[in-house]
């Protein structure tokens, strides 16, 4: 699946970040995703809970995430999912090649339209 094939995506812009797609339940083939007992907050959205993604026998563990509860202001993603670009071989944005935002924490999705330094760089820890 490639984002252009759901118009609910929701695209959250983070501080010194690129930008994050979350993609509704509906848009995701979730037969693939299994729980993941890995949490982490976000003092923004709140608790997000972790996913595994198994693919033709390949298991990428914790590449997806989703917030059931978040805060507020981002209840508009509550139970969608979010993908870390790092451990796919493809991950697109309108037909452009995704580059994995560095640092392995941060799951943002940098093309040709952002501008960096991005957060997750050696020395971007308390930017």
């Amino acid at each position: 699946m490639t984002l252009a094939d759901t118009r609910e995506a929701w695209r959250t812009l983070e501080t010194s970040h690129p930008p994050t797609y979350y993609l509704p339940p509906a848009g995701v083939e979730t037969q693939f995703l299994t729980s993941n007992p890995q949490r982490s907050m976000c003092e923004w959205k709140g608790q997000a809970r972790y996913w595994d993604v198994e693919i033709g026998g390949d298991l990428l563990s914790a590449a997806c995430w989703s917030y059931p509860n978040p805060t507020g202001p981002f209840s508009p993603i509550a139970g969608y999912f979010a993908f870390y670009p790092e451990p796919f071989d493809e991950c697109l944005v309108d037909g452009e090649q995704v580059i994995p935002q560095p640092g392995g924490f941060y799951g943002g999705w940098i093309t040709s339209r952002e501008a960096g330094p991005c957060k997750g760089i050696p020395g971007s820890r308390f930017w």
